[in-house]
């Protein structure tokens, strides 16, 4: 077994490598100490030299420069993915909580930041992405109709865009979690899902998976497993798209369902589905304390375009944006 003092040093150096892993440049003990602290994990400089050194042995980091910078290697990112899966568990519902708390766009004004997923494409496939996506926004299959593209080398969100590469934001479902909470309005999250389109509506959930007792974004593993079909759905009405499954108060409905009318109507978010106590939304029975909120994901355009074969690298809740960087597909044809 594992003693309790090798897991805490395992799981500081895969904090550590998740830490390079985000950055473009080479990190320092002093930064890598003060944003270890942002997360909790308190380690002074001496301290994280020596995790530090423990990594550069096993081949997860190496020094560049005279100086203490470290960047992280092949090894060290496929073990920074493998590492101590139970701590995991339930990392994806503690992403979202932390990501609708940053949230700051204003209520009544188009000024602020939201969390965004992110895609990478090939330059060269952009256009015809655009053009398989543009069903997708059109029908408003995507939480949002708003976006942002990124070249060589920029950064949008937490994700550095390569060489050949356009890197391309839609905003998160979480946006939706975020508005809800500064209204004072705090939305559970509670599944991922598939959910089937009839007739151009919604219809019900085919699959789910608990946010709280998964290591996968749900997302993730739908597309991989290629289980959408979202480009049949702005096609012909009929497919499954990627969705949230949410919780709200019962109080809180009525409130809940004036702030979602304000960001539809902002054109914030482009669709979002409230059942009260006791009802069925979309043949899934909500805790009668609570009215469900139904969202859809910010990567169902890219899931369209995967569908189509077309290669592209998918980021959900992949960091925050200001929402004046972001603008209408529409705009991009």
């Amino acid at each position: 077994m594992i003693g309790q003092e090798t897991r805490d040093v395992e799981r500081k150096i895969t904090a550590i490598l998740k830490i390079l892993s985000e950055s473009p440049l080479p990190l320092g003990s002093r930064i890598i100490s003060r944003l270890l602290e942002e997360q909790g994990i308190y380690l002074g400089e001496r301290a994280v030299r020596y995790h530090l050194k423990i990594m550069d042995e096993r081949g997860f980091t190496r020094s560049v420069g005279h100086k203490d910078g470290r960047t992280i290697t092949a090894p060290g990112l496929e073990e920074m993915r493998n590492s101590l899966v139970t701590d995991k568990i339930g990392f994806i519902g503690s992403r979202i909580e932390r990501l609708a708390y940053q949230t700051s766009v204003g209520l009544r004004s188009a000024t602020g930041r939201v969390p965004i997923d992110v895609s990478l494409f090939a330059r060269e496939d952009l256009p015809r992405a655009l053009k398989i996506m543009k069903g997708v926004f059109a029908n408003g299959l995507c939480s949002s109709n708003l976006v942002a593209l990124a070249g060589d080398n920029s950064k949008i969100g937490d994700v550095t865009v390569p060489g050949g590469k356009v890197g391309m934001a839609t905003v998160c479902s979480v946006a939706v979690n975020g508005c809800l909470l500064k209204a004072g309005i705090p939305a559970y999250a509670r599944f991922g899902g598939l959910l089937q389109v009839r007739g151009g509506q919604p219809f019900r959930f085919v699959d789910l998976v608990e946010f709280s007792g998964s290591t996968i974004e749900p997302a993730d593993i739908f597309i991989a497993g290629k289980m959408t079909t979202v480009l049949d759905a702005s096609l012909t009405g009929e497919g499954k798209v990627l969705a949230g499954y949410h919780e709200i108060p019962m109080l809180s409905i009525n409130k809940a369902e004036e702030l979602l009318q304000r960001l539809k109507t902002s054109g914030l978010i482009s669709f979002a589905m409230i059942a009260r106590p006791g009802e069925k939304v979309c043949e899934r029975p909500f805790n009668p304390d609570r009215a469900g909120l139904i969202t859809l994901s910010g990567l169902n355009p890219v899931a369209a375009v995967i569908e189509s074969g077309i290669e592209a690298v998918k980021w959900a809740m992949a960091g925050l944006a200001e929402v004046t960087g972001l603008h209408p597909f529409a705009d991009l044809i």
